[in-house]
């Protein structure tokens, strides 16, 4: 039997690493992963050596060594190229499960709609790096641009994080055009962190208990 494919996406300052850790303690303790699988949690970029140093050229804010975007684009293909066939798919194929912090979409909403690149290109470029693998479930942790901002006014900022305001409205845009096209679970991120935690274990428990 083959593992689940799970995806979280958003726009940065969203929850979804601190959403990632919560459910990497709770699935596995769940009842609704069989007994045998295994849990991996993975991101992109850089869930592999190679894509951990695409992420550091991605997100490098030196103006000297910052990508255009067409690179930047595919470099994120290279990485998911790498991605999916070192991690994603032997792991689902020997029936573990895997949790990704973001997956193809990402380029879809920040190089497609943030960046306005070619959204065909992009797509072609996904089916070439993906070879057709999609998330079993996909939540979209849903947060305002100002929210997204004041969440980080204390850290300090990588390259895609820095664009401004403008950038993130039509990234934002983007991921919920994408969300209502794909059918995907959107939750509202601008609540407490624990019925953040409580939709996507509801959801979940839902779900998958009509796999079963």
């Amino acid at each position: 039997m083959k593992g689940m494919f799970i995806v979280f996406e958003g726009i940065d300052g969203c929850g979804k690493s601190t959403q990632i850790n919560h459910l990497s303690e709770w699935l596995p303790e769940s009842g609704l992963m069989p007994k045998k699988s295994k849990l991996l949690i993975t991101r992109e970029p850089g869930g592999t050596i190679l894509g951990n140093s695409i992420r550091k050229l991605l997100l490098n804010n030196s103006k000297e060594e910052s990508p255009q975007p067409v690179t930047e684009l595919l470099l994120y293909a290279a990485d998911r190229a790498q991605h999916v066939n070192q991690v994603i798919v032997p792991a689902i194929q020997n029936g573990d499960w895997v949790i990704s912090d973001r997956f193809s979409s990402s380029t879809m909403a920040y190089q497609g709609f943030g960046r306005d690149l070619n959204k065909i290109l992009i797509k072609r470029l996904e089916e070439i790096s993906t070879q057709g693998l999609k998330p079993d479930i996909t939540f979209l942790l849903n947060l305002t641009v100002s929210e997204s901002i004041q969440r980080r006014v204390s850290k300090e900022e990588d390259r895609i994080e820095s664009e401004g305001k403008l950038f993130l409205e039509k990234v934002a845009y983007g991921f919920k055009s994408i969300a209502t096209r794909e059918d995907w679970i959107t939750i509202s991120a601008d609540k407490k962190e624990a019925l953040v935690r409580k939709e996507i274990q509801d959801n979940l428990r839902h779900i998958l208990s009509n796999f079963k």
